[in-house]
């Protein structure tokens, strides 16, 4: 769970959803908020299979 949790990537697929979530409570409510929201879930996807996969190289070369 760590190596998640302190992964760049990850860290900064949160960071980036402060905004989201920022922009969420102060913009106004259209299209564009769903795609932000859509953008950012795949970010931390993204994010978190990159981690999955260095493990598992990581593993594979142990």
């Amino acid at each position: 769970m760590r190596k998640y949790l302190f992964s760049g990537a990850v860290i900064g697929a949160i960071i980036g959803g402060i905004g989201v979530v920022k922009t969420t409570a102060t913009g106004p409510r259209d299209w564009r908020l769903l795609l932000m929201w859509v953008s950012w879930a795949a970010s931390l996807a993204i994010a978190i299979g990159t981690v999955a996969e260095e493990t598992k190289q990581g593993e594979l070369g142990e």
